[in-house]
């Protein structure tokens, strides 16, 4: 009985190691603005994102200014000097503080159920340029207005399913993990044989780990198969990996935390076993 307690304790072990990072990912990572901001900074140098932004707030800015024939040159000006203006550190300035608002935005979706998308508005970038092309003397560059260029993060359908989601994983974000540990605490001292029970728990903790990467996989398939027409894939992917880097690090970190304690388990026994 005491055996088969503790290979019940292990896979719920295994079980829980995903959810655990999971929870916890989405309360202290996702939940936080510093972290959020944080985590999506490097794709201010993200080629596909570079691109997307250039891409968008050319063609927004240039809707509004009329030049008449020399509309094509007003449009190819502007995009050389967004494409210019996203290696300098004032437009990932500008980045930040749109990824703040944005991440501002979720959370108050989340609390009070309005909108159906997490969107960043590019109008700093925007702000950011034209301040730079009126003061090298550009033509029309004083015409452009006040210009509010979204590029969608997230589409959700259903706000509050989510909610109630993203609201039980918060709760659970530091007990989940506390739990785990009991429970693999408890899978070795209910053991019969305690060394063979602690490799148990350390394959465990691995094959959790697994579980994790998979899951991860998975969301990715899932999310990026279910984007709008209108939404740049490679952009959606970069944002995507951004997000979920916090994860994929936890994945290579409990597998080695669960393998180091098995192989260690493992060559003590053995060794105690030489004469």
């Amino acid at each position: 009985m005491r055996t088969f307690l503790s290979a019940v304790l292990v896979a719920l072990v295994a079980l829980l190691v995903p959810a655990s990072a999971v929870a916890y990912w989405a309360d202290r990572e996702v939940a936080d603005a510093d972290r959020y901001t944080a985590a999506m900074a490097p794709l201010a140098d993200d080629p596909a994102v570079q691109n997307l932004v250039v891409t968008r707030a050319t063609r927004a800015i240039a809707a509004q200014i009329d030049a008449g024939p020399f509309q094509g040159g007003v449009e190819a000006l502007l995009g050389e000097a967004m494409r210019s203006f996203t290696g300098t550190e004032a437009y990932r300035s500008a980045w930040e503080a749109a990824n703040r608002a944005a991440h501002a935005a979720f959370t108050q979706a989340l609390a009070h159920g309005d909108g159906d998308a997490v969107t960043i508005d590019l109008a700093p970038v925007v702000a950011q340029v034209k301040g730079e092309l009126v003061a090298e003397g550009v033509p029309f560059a004083d015409r452009i207005p006040e210009t509010h260029v979204t590029v969608t993060v997230m589409e959700y359908r259903n706000l509050g399913a989510l909610r109630k989601g993203f609201r039980m994983l918060q709760i659970a974000g530091i007990w989940l993990p506390v739990l785990t540990v009991l429970l693999a605490v408890g899978a070795v001292a209910v053991a019969v044989r305690r060394r063979r029970a602690v490799v148990a728990t350390g394959l465990g903790i691995a094959l959790g780990a697994v579980l994790l990467s998979i899951a991860v996989a998975v969301g990715r398939h899932l999310t990026l198969d279910d984007l709008p027409a209108d939404i740049d894939r490679a952009a959606a992917e970069a944002v995507y990996d951004a997000l979920t880097a916090f994860l994929r690090t936890t994945v290579w970190v409990v597998l080695a935390i669960g393998l180091a304690v098995a192989l260690a388990a493992w060559l003590t026994g053995r060794l105690r076993r030489t004469p």
